[in-house]
């Protein structure tokens, strides 16, 4: 009995010394600009806490401001997107007026040959009525030299060269005319061709024209919002740099001076 006696008093012992160090602990004062609190006056602990007060709203500010700066660059962002959409629509209406451009090229062009179309046919008609004609006015004299060779026998042989003479001038009027037709429809040929080679030329050279610039100046667009949105971009990272630089110090030296003040505990 004595010895279980002994046995629950340095039980008892052992937790009242870490109880007393427990104590000691909780009872250690912080100390604050040199000054333990315990030592503080009222006015001194209200000016602490006006203090602490003051860095937790001023930690609050720069949060907010943190956010602000976030829903700044999100929202620039939205718009420097919707900008690049709207430019990339205005390229391709400039595209398809361009298409539309080259259509009705085309549509003239084609115009421009069934007209051509359409005078090599009347040069044609014109041929077949003046071979007609000739093929008639030969006929005629022909029937008329008959008559007058039933009636005049003698003169048959001066109606024969007569008629010759009459086939061989109406077949060189025939050539002439045939030649004089060719070379109108050759002159004309040319002509139309030449001019439908220019439109077509120019054409070509205002479409290409039209496409460059149009390029150039979506080049141009596309190169200044970049440069807008690169500059916006690295200001703010700049500013974010610094922001977070000044806190990072900022929380250095709380941290500094904490553990000065654990060092001092």
């Amino acid at each position: 009995m004595p010895k279980g006696k002994g046995k629950g008093k340095g039980k008892g012992k052992g937790k009242g010394k870490g109880k007393g160090k427990g104590k000691g602990k909780a009872k250690a004062a912080a100390v604050i600009d040199g000054i333990s609190t315990d030592e503080m006056t009222k006015e001194q602990l209200e000016e602490h806490c006006v203090r602490l007060r003051d860095e937790l709203d001023r930690e609050r500010e720069e949060r907010n401001f943190f956010q602000l700066e976030r829903d700044k660059v999100n929202t620039f962002w939205d718009i420097t997107k919707r900008q690049l959409e709207e430019t990339k629509a205005t390229t391709k209406n400039k595209e398809r007026e361009l298409e539309d451009a080259e259509e009705r090229h085309q549509v003239e062009i084609k115009v421009y040959k069934q007209k051509v179309k359409h005078l090599l046919y009347e040069h044609q008609n014109n041929i077949t009525e003046l071979k007609r004609d000739g093929s008639v006015v030969l006929t005629l004299e022909q029937s008329q030299h008959n008559e007058r060779e039933s009636g005049l026998g003698q003169e048959k042989r001066v109606l024969k060269v007569e008629i010759k003479e009459m086939e061989l001038a109406h077949q060189e009027t025939v050539k002439a005319l045939k030649k004089e037709h060719d070379q109108a429809l050759t002159q004309t040929r040319e002509e139309f061709e030449q001019r439908a080679a220019e439109l077509e030329a120019k054409y070509d050279q205002k479409m290409t024209s039209l496409r460059d610039e149009l390029e150039l100046r979506r080049k141009t667009e596309v190169h200044e919002v970049e440069e807008r949105k690169n500059g916006q971009i690295n200001q703010l990272m700049k500013n974010h740099e610094k922001a977070f630089s000044d806190i990072k110090n900022y929380y250095n030296d709380i941290t500094l001076n904490n553990l000065a003040l654990i060092n001092s505990l």
